[in-house]
């Protein structure tokens, strides 16, 4: 479905990611690892369209993404849910998850879009107009799930979905996750949660430096020793 290859991305004159290179195939979870400033956010701008590769390819579906728009990628089916949630404070919830299904193909059909959003996130109906920043984290991170949804994608991009939320919580978010993936919808996973993270995803790929250094199955990943030792604390 998603193909990186070899793509090098720069901040300016400074180079960010070098020959990075991956696979997501259709209805996968494939996660993403790495320190904090490893290149993971860069990555997920590369493929989303905020940034351009200066070289390589970004292909999806067949057909080089690399320099299309943003919101041309977001039409062929590739959603980003972004680290931080990005909301509009004073909208509603409604409103917020509205603006997920501005494109044409989605537009005529987005109240049965918010409908399937609202079943899979009940309190956001009960929450509909409230405005964004009166809700709680959880809260917030589902409207930004929903939100995402809202283009019916077929892969969702989820920058670190767990970010400052209660363990409860949290188990909530990965069971939704992996009931989009029995929907037919691929994740690209990025998330500081390396065990959770790895339980639920099918592989994997560690980026150190801007470079991918690790590839392979979750569970053969988990037994890896530098992923025990860095990530794990074993």
């Amino acid at each position: 479905m998603l193909e990186v290859s070899n793509v090098d991305t720069f901040y300016g004159k400074i180079q960010a990611l070098w020959a990075v290179s991956l696979k997501i195939d259709e209805a996968e979870i494939v996660a993403l690892i790495g320190a904090n400033g490893a290149g993971k956010t860069t990555l997920l701008n590369t493929i989303s369209g905020l940034l351009h590769p200066a070289s390589g390819s970004v292909t999806f579906l067949g057909k080089r993404i690399d320099a299309l728009t943003l919101h041309a990628i977001v039409e062929l089916g590739i959603s980003h849910i972004p680290e931080g949630r990005r909301l509009f404070p004073d909208m509603s919830v409604r409103e917020n998850l509205e603006m997920g299904a501005y494109m044409r193909r989605v537009w005529k059909q987005k109240q049965k879009n918010l409908d399937e959003v609202y079943q899979l996130f009940p309190i956001l109906k009960a929450r509909q107009g409230q405005l964004a920043r009166t809700l709680s984290g959880g809260e917030q991170q589902m409207v930004a799930m929903g939100r995402g949804l809202m283009s019916k994608p077929r892969l969702c991009i989820i920058d670190e979905p767990s970010s400052g939320l209660a363990p409860l919580v949290v188990e909530e978010i990965f069971r939704i996750i992996q009931g989009l993936q029995d929907q037919g919808i691929a994740i690209f996973l990025i998330e500081q949660n390396v065990q959770q993270t790895l339980e639920i995803a099918d592989r994997a790929y560690v980026l150190e430096n801007g470079r991918v250094i690790l590839e392979g199955g979750s569970k053969q990943l988990l037994e890896e020793e530098l992923i025990r030792k860095a990530y794990l604390g074993l």
